[in-house]
């Protein structure tokens, strides 16, 4: 059994070795959960410390302190300048953002400040300035913590959850946030897109090869979305598997319609009541701690409105120490959120604009969003689409689930079953750069490189034909004001990039040749599964044309072997003709130039695309070249030899042909690097010396926690001794073990440390705490030393007395197993007998004298007897035993001698009665070999590559039935 047991050990340890946690991030605006999957462990929703599910994105600091989450809010009621919140909306972002101004409207306490450099969002706080990259990767920080408190385990690697409607800017800046929080992000995954797949995930069974749609409706705290989706199989070409697809159709947002705008109003409608009722001539809206403590109020009054139809609004001293009770009706906070309401399904119809889908081919509306639990937003939504809405999803943690599903997907050691997601661009990109016109006047050319609701990730190529000395071109977002209707600054600057290529004409000119040819300069383009975009690489292609006799000299010997090779696998025939260059209609200039690739899926360029046309039109140049031979041998249209014409006849003809005709040059394909600077247009990403400073502000305040955590830790563990050591003294359990000197000293010495800890001990550093408590459990460890000594020694006596009882039984059956008693079992010689028999009498013999001797001491006295002197005492004679136990175990009787059988008479038959001979045994079979108990064989979905989980192991059984299931 333990040769089987091992290798299984072995394999869980190995796997366990070579795999890591991973975790997801859904960062709102007023909330954050965080997703975990670990070896071993399904999908589930870290705990914070609090024990809850969710943390509010809130940091405050208050003097060198630093908090997050509740206690950041309920410092924010009394400094509200100090806590900051609601972040997420300003990544990215200049300060004279449009959004920038109406976060400062909402929350005018805030000193908000330009960076110098980057003039992005910094928040002022006295003397300390935090960037928003700051703010958000301590978030990010504290996320890690829960999860790795979750999971037991280093976390190192993320998937963050954002908005659709992220920006280049925005999604860059995140990723810096998450590098500072020393984070590697796996991907940035789109919430309608994270929340799809999760509803996808659990109901795999229902997706078939026809294409189910639903639209996903979101409303945050922040903004409100709507993406259509579908939901298919699709049979991969290359691995002909079938995986189910999620792609996203058509997206609609507005970002500024949410929870938060709905609480805001509130908070002034409130203040409004409050300055009516005349109880200060201070006005509420001029006292930040007055505004702080409304908005808090208007939060918990809007979750009780969308339950009750009315609720009163009371905050106890709210200003100049008067209170303030108010009756708010349903119908009142809806009036006031009007026009708000108004905007509910616009998202809705923007998504299914987009998508080109009508509502009846819609399978579900399905909502998720904290704010979508309002009343008010789901009678509108359930009247505008004419149908009931489905709410079978948790609103909250949807798209956390979702996204770690995704994180075990992308992450190493985990196997998981295979759930493709297709997501879309919303704000297309485009190049644009200068041509010469044939009347030499400059023009401006724009070419579309990932339009609207493209799928990504994707790769595109464009082509510069045209140009033959240094040049650059800028890359920015196209059709903005279709995509955004008017609130294009939102998104900050259209250009994304300028970027500067060098060395054109010099490589053109020590390239180009006689045969060498110039099909110009090709920009590489990458859309990232985390929507970001950026330029792969720049190269000037060229086409050399090779001829027989030029790639007979220039083809080494090992180029020729390799070539052979590769034609004996791939099948190719040594008369096949090589790339041929077909001839283009119009001359080289006639094709569309600097035209982009649109790629077949978004992974094709337009160079393969340029490859595959070449192939095509070389077979019909071949398929007309053929005819024309024929027709000219006369006419022969069959292939095949005529009726007795020789094989061989016909091969030389065919070999003559071939001599006579024309062979044709080989083009080889050859790629220069081009150098090129980009230079990016937007927001400066946080990188270099600004990253290292960032990081270096972030690490200070660490080491401010960890110090402030040790301090606390060590004055916990100081009074709690003091206290607990003179609660004891008072117990005649322990006070009987102490002298009167020892227990004055320790009363003194505790009085002493208790009144310098009201004191001046207050403020002492945790080196200062931990000295005294090592000088007190100095004083006091001896009294507590004799306690366990007194209480444990029964224990260790009676435990010794079992011992003694179980080697004299021990012994008295040794002694049959002997050569004087048992001469056929001599096991034991008299010699070990005796050596057991003194072993015993001795322990009998010290116990017994030291047992008297302690039961003389008094119990303050020093130990005489001690528990470890009885475990000693205890091993000398187990170790006797277990000799003699293992001389026993080993111990087999000698085999005498067999004499040989006599013979016997043969018969021809047997006796009717007599008994047949029993055929022997396997063990009795000369040669055989004992057979070890199988390893049971492995589950047909167990792999040896990673942990694979069952992300409906919390809602459903586990079967034996292959596909009752949905693994990760």
């Amino acid at each position: 059994m333990l040769l089987i047991v091992l290798p299984m050990v072995v394999a869980l340890f190995a796997t366990l070795a070579n795999s890591a946690a991973v975790m997801s991030v859904d960062l709102g605006s007023e909330w954050m959960k965080v997703g975990v999957v670990s070896p071993g462990v399904p999908m589930e929703i870290a705990l914070n410390k609090e024990s809850k599910r969710k943390t509010p994105t809130t940091i405050a600091f208050r003097n060198g302190d630093r908090v997050f989450g509740e206690d950041a809010q309920t410092l924010g009621v009394r400094f509200p300048s100090n806590s900051f919140g609601y972040l997420t909306d300003l990544l990215g972002k200049t300060v004279d953002n449009p959004m920038v101004d109406l976060y400062r409207k909402r929350f005018p306490y805030y000193d908000i400040v330009a960076d110098p450099v980057r003039r992005t969002v910094v928040f002022r706080s006295g003397e300390e300035q935090y960037t928003i990259e700051e703010l958000i990767a301590q978030l990010l920080q504290v996320a890690k913590s829960y999860a790795e408190d979750s999971t037991g385990q280093l976390i190192t690697e993320c998937v963050l959850i954002v908005p659709g409607f992220y920006g280049q800017a925005e999604r860059t800046a995140l990723v810096a946030a998450a590098r500072l929080a020393n984070l590697k992000v796996l991907q940035l995954i789109n919430d309608y897109t994270a929340v799809a797949l999760n509803y996808g995930i659990f109901r795999r069974k229902e997706i078939n090869e026809t294409a189910q749609y639903f639209l996903f409706y979101d409303m945050g705290a922040y903004k409100t979305s709507a993406a259509v989706v579908s939901y298919q199989l699709v049979k991969d070409k290359a691995t002909r598997e079938t995986h189910p697809v999620v792609q996203v159709l058509g997206v609609g947002y507005d970002r500024t319609l949410g929870g938060l705008e709905m609480q805001v109003r509130l908070r002034d409608y409130l203040g409004r009541e409050f300055n009516k009722m005349g109880k200060t001539k201070t006005d509420v809206f001029t006292n930040p701690r007055a505004m702080a403590k409304l908005f808090k109020e208007a939060g918990r009054l809007k979750n009780v409105l969308s339950a009750n139809t009315e609720h009163y609004a009371q905050i106890e001293g709210l200003l100049d120490e008067q209170d303030f009770r108010l009756l708010v009706k349903r119908e009142q906070f809806e009036e006031l959120c009007k026009d708000l309401y108004e905007r509910v399904t616009a998202p809705l119809d923007k998504a299914l604009a987009v998508s080109g889908l009508a509502l009846d081919v819609i399978n579900q509306v399905v909502l998720f969003g904290g704010n979508t639990r309002v009343p008010k937003v789901q009678d509108i939504l359930r009247t505008h689409i004419g149908q009931e809405l489905a709410k079978n999803l948790n609103a909250d943690e949807a798209a956390c689930m979702g996204a770690v599903y995704r994180a075990a997907d992308l992450a190493t050691g985990f196997k998981v079953k295979k759930f493709i997601t297709k997501d879309a661009v919303l704000f297309p990109i485009q190049v644009v750069f200068d041509r010469e016109g044939e009347s030499g006047a400059t023009r401006q050319v724009r070419r579309t490189l990932f339009g609207s609701m493209n799928s990504y990730p994707q790769k595109k190529v464009i082509t510069f034909n045209k140009h033959t000395d240094d040049f650059e071109f800028t890359v920015q977002y196209a059709e903005l004001d279709a995509v955004l209707k008017g609130d294009t600054e939102t998104l900050g600057s259209p250009d994304l990039a300028r970027v500067q290529l060098s060395e054109v004409a010099k490589r053109l000119k020590a390239s180009v040749a006689e045969n060498v040819e110039s099909k110009g300069i090709k920009a590489h383009f990458l859309l990232d599964d985390s929507g970001i975009f950026s330029l792969a690489n720049v190269e000037l292609v060229l086409e050399k044309t090779v001829t027989k006799e030029e790639e007979d000299e220039d083809e080494s010997t090992f180029q020729k072997i390799g070539n052979t090779i590769s034609k004996l696998f791939s099948g190719d025939s040594a008369d096949k003709p090589a790339e041929e260059k077909p001839p283009t209609e119009g001359g080289a200039e006639a094709k569309d130039e600097e035209e982009p690739a649109s790629g077949k899926e978004g992974k094709e360029s337009a160079e393969e695309e340029q490859q595959q046309q070449q192939q095509q039109q070389q077979q019909q140049e071949g398929k007309k070249q053929s005819g024309k031979d024929k027709e000219a041998d006369g006419g022969a249209k069959d292939a095949k030899p005529e009726a007795g014409e020789p094989a061989d006849k016909k091969a030389a003809d065919e070999g003559t042909e071939a001599k006579n005709a024309t062979v044709k040059p080989k083009i080889v394909t050859l790629k220069e690097p081009i150098p090129s600077k980009v230079e990016l247009a937007y927001v400066v990403p946080l990188d270099g010396e600004l990253f290292d400073a960032s990081a270096k502000r972030l690490s200070a305040l660490d080491q401010v926690d960890k110090a402030k955590q040790r301090r606390e830790t060590a004055l916990n563990a100081l009074e709690s001794y003091v206290i607990d050591a003179q609660v004891k003294l008072d117990e005649q359990e322990y006070a009987s073990c102490a002298t009167e000197t020892e227990i004055e000293t320790i009363r003194k010495r505790c009085g002493e440390i208790s009144e310098w800890l009201y004191e001046d001990g207050s403020d002492a550093d945790a080196e200062t705490y931990e000295t005294k408590l090592e000088e007190l459990r100095g004083v006091a460890n001896e009294v507590y030393a004799r306690h366990w000594e007194h209480q444990e020694r029964p224990i260790a006596l009676n435990a010794l007395k079992q011992m003694i009882n179980g080697s004299e039984g021990f012994l008295r059956s040794a002694r049959n197993l002997t050569k004087d008693t048992n001469p056929e079992k001599d096991v034991f010689t008299a010699v070990e007998i005796e050596t057991l028999e003194k072993a015993i009498r001795s322990t009998i013999e010290w116990r017994d004298t030291e047992v008297a001797e302690q039961e003389k001491l008094a119990r303050n006295a020093p130990v005489r007897l001690t528990v470890k002197d009885i475990t000693d005492r205890m091993g000398l004679l187990d170790r006797e035993v277990k000799y003699l136990v293992n001389k026993l175990k080993l111990w087999r009787p000698k085999v005498k001698p067999t004499p040989p059988p006599k013979p016997e008479k043969t018969t021809a038959g047997k006796k009717e009665g007599e008994q047949k001979e029993e055929a022997p045994s396997s063990e009795e079979l000369p040669g055989s070999e004992p057979v070890l108990e199988q390893t049971p064989e492995k589950d047909a979905d167990e792999t040896e590559e990673g942990a694979t989980i069952d992300p409906t192991a919390t809602q459903q059984d586990r079967t034996g039935e292959s596909g009752d299931h949905t693994e990760l």
